[in-house]
């Protein structure tokens, strides 16, 4: 079988080296079409950070193995590690963060053991990168949270710990405060969660979640998460076991899979060969695990922790009066243990069952859409001006354009209301939301919102709109603080 390896910048070709070198020594039955990514493939004008010979070889082979990799800073360019888990619809994030001998943690020596899967969707949120400036002082960022990418990442999540045996699947989220973004992924939670009625499920609030990860990490044992705040609560729990040095990444899709270390490029020691590639093989183990060579990734993760627990380490980590080894001597002392076990959570041989990635070839995008339910209806729309007067003042020419089917119902800054009530403490910026809805909660068209845009227009700048949506009975827009 043949996959796509790209080395990555900084320390990224030492540590994947001393991988292959690892791989090759175990007789990983694999061929390497190594392509061209990274911050040099940027600097020769590919704006994605890859040739387009690079994202056909991806495409073919299915499954991408690379190395930390560098965006150029200040070139209005997008990072290349998220242009390829977005444009290859790679939806689950997972890392496994456990306590490895050797490794001394504050649990690690309380003898608390660690073992925690974090799945972050990984597509969507706030990583969608949509943000414009709506005045000199307003940005706006969009987030964006739908039912069939939100499905697609938890039911992932719910094989995914059905097949590990786990325990218990939490989703954290903060739907207390973002009720319809957050709202909508905790819904679809637990809506998968039906269908899984052997695994315990629950859900806990992120800000409680992060406590309780750094004064109990022992009672997680899967967490899914939106984007953003699966990739803090991920590093945290990095941190748990020791540092981004000892935390794989699994990128899974439908149809591409990436599998990386997560931890920097690392420019102040690249090329001394001193780079702890622990992160990257275990990403790599990753990958033997997914295309079914299950004894030979254990054999080799056996050798690591073996190795691990043996003292022996990289200069970043272990017993400082111990000599460290260097990047090659590492590989090396790993390769020497093949077929030794370690003291403590040995991992358990399994047959191979060597598989083949499917080669698919689209001949267009795949429409994601969940089954028609009940109708939409638009109820109204919030008009987002620019003005620095006064809420009482802006209110009285707003009152103006609503014509026969609007109504004012509040204007609202920075998500608080200021009209028809508020504060005089309430601090403003010169961006307001005013919001109208239907005059006697018939449905409007967009015509209706277009007309109303024209007549504002008048007085305003409009910065943005957006349409105020009835699913149902159900309401699609939050409401202001206060209102």
């Amino acid at each position: 079988m043949k996959i796509a390896v790209a080395k990555g910048d900084g320390i990224g070709p030492e540590i994947m080296d001393a991988v292959l070198s690892v791989f090759n020594a175990a007789k990983v039955s694999l061929e390497y079409e190594f392509v061209d990514m990274g911050k040099w493939v940027f600097d020769k004008g590919f704006s994605n950070g890859m040739t387009p010979e690079a994202q056909q070889s991806i495409e073919t082979l299915g499954i991408l193995f690379k190395g930390p990799m560098e965006t150029p800073k200040g070139k209005g360019v997008k990072s290349v590690n998220v242009t390829a888990r977005k444009t290859w619809n790679t939806y689950a994030n997972k890392r496994v963060f456990q306590t490895l001998s050797g490794v001394d943690t504050v649990f690690s020596k309380a003898g608390i053991p660690i073992d925690i899967t974090i799945v972050r969707e990984n597509i969507e949120d706030t990583y969608g990168g949509v943000e414009h400036m709506l005045t000199r002082d307003v940005a706006l960022s969009r987030r964006f949270i739908t039912r069939p990418g939100s499905l697609q990442v938890i039911r992932y999540a719910f094989e995914m710990a059905k097949k590990k045996g786990a325990r218990r699947i939490t989703c954290g989220h903060k739907a207390n405060i973002m009720k319809i973004t957050d709202g909508l992924f905790l819904e679809c939670f637990y809506e998968v969660a039906k269908e899984y009625p052997e695994l315990k499920a629950d859900d806990v609030i992120v800000d409680d979640l992060c406590m309780k990860l750094v004064t109990r990490p022992d009672t997680f044992d899967v967490v899914v998460l939106t984007n953003l705040q699966g990739d803090i609560v991920s590093d945290l729990c990095a941190g748990l076991v020791g540092g981004l040095g000892f935390a794989p990444s699994a990128n899974i899709g439908d149809h591409i899979c990436i599998f990386e270390a997560v931890h920097g490029t690392a420019p102040d020691i690249a090329g001394k060969n001193i780079a702890n590639p622990t992160a990257l093989l275990l990403s790599g183990l990753s990958l033997l695990q997914h295309i079914g060579l299950y004894d030979t990734a254990s054999m080799i993760e056996n050798a690591l922790l073996y190795t691990l627990e043996s003292g022996v380490h990289t200069g970043d980590f272990g017993d400082k009066t111990k000599p460290s080894l260097n990047t090659t001597e590492f590989a090396q002392a790993i390769i020497g243990n093949f077929g030794k076990k370690p003291a403590n959570n040995p991992k358990p041989g399994s047959t191979d069952q060597p598989t083949s990635c499917t080669v698919f070839n689209l001949e267009e995008n795949p429409m994601l859409e969940s089954a028609a339910g009940a109708s939409e209806k638009i109820v109204g729309v919030d008009m987002f001006i620019e003005s620095n007067i006064q809420p009482e003042e802006l209110a009285q020419k707003c009152l103006r354009h609503a014509g026969v089917k609007f109504k004012l119902v509040n204007i609202s800054n920075r998500g608080t209301q200021v009209w028809p009530t508020g504060s005089k403490f309430t601090n403003l910026v010169n961006q307001y939301n005013a919001r109208f809805e239907s005059i006697d909660t018939t449905p409007l068209n967009q015509q209706d919102v277009i007309g109303l845009y024209v007549s504002l227009s008048g007085d305003f700048k409009i910065c943005s709109l957006e349409l105020l949506n009835k699913v149902g009975e159900k309401s699609g827009y939050s409401l202001a603080q206060g209102q």
